[in-house]
């Protein structure tokens, strides 16, 4: 039996899926029967040659989860300092709803660092292949890989939003990828990890636009 749904339309679902940190419920669970719902929608995602060469792992041991939020918050420690940190980034911006936004994601950003382990979930999705191996070092490679997942895992969290189901793409756990890849067993070898993305139940689901700057800022037609 398919879960209850929030009834959002698809500009509303495409519109209001946020990046969930502080809202993230981590005293509800997230049965089983409706993780399948999502990636039933999710398989349904484009793939380079339609090789469906994707894996879903989901963490629900919390020991192992446990562990997975300690390297995530290792990593986290030295990014709040780089450059490209969400800290760090317009910051200097003369347009105030941008720094206000930037600012808030900021502290939202803190906070999981300090409770990723805490979700009821957390997703790892995987590809078969790696960027970094010699065979595959060519931009065409890269981007046909990862295009093969992203999507898969991008409509795995529009899934969930429509079930009231807060998510956030985040991949600093990356830094640890081998040791995450031998504690759960995944093929490091043969099958990259593309992101960590916890998974819970939201607190309210009234979330809205995010502010963006005007589209015509980045739009264009024919010539750059």
């Amino acid at each position: 039996m398919a879960h209850e749904q929030l009834g959002l339309s698809a500009d509303q679902l495409l519109s209001t899926t946020r990046a969930v940190r502080k809202r993230l419920d981590f005293d509800r669970p997230v049965p089983r029967e409706v993780i399948k719902e999502c990636l039933e929608m999710a398989v349904q995602a484009p793939s380079g040659s339609n090789a469906q060469g994707w894996q879903f792992v989901f963490v629900t041991d919390p020991d192992k989860k446990a562990k997975i939020g300690d390297y995530y918050n290792q990593a986290f420690t030295p990014y709040r300092d780089m450059p490209i940190a969400i800290h760090k980034l317009h910051k200097d911006s003369d347009d105030k709803n941008l720094t206000d936004s930037q600012t808030r994601s900021a502290s939202s950003a803190d906070y999981l660092a300090e409770n990723m382990g805490r979700a009821p979930v957390l997703m790892i999705p995987c590809i078969a292949g790696r960027t970094d191996a010699p065979e595959t070092n060519s931009a065409p490679i890269h981007a046909g890989i990862m295009g093969s997942i992203i999507p898969a895992a991008w409509s795995f969290m529009l899934a969930a939003r429509a079930r009231g189901i807060g998510t956030a793409w985040t991949t600093l756990h990356l830094n640890f990828e081998k040791e995450i890849a031998e504690l759960i067993g995944i093929p490091y070898d043969q099958f990259q990890q593309v992101a960590l993305i916890p998974i819970a139940y939201t607190k309210g689901t009234d979330f809205k636009p995010a502010y963006r700057p005007p589209v015509e800022n980045i739009m264009r037609f024919d010539n750059w």
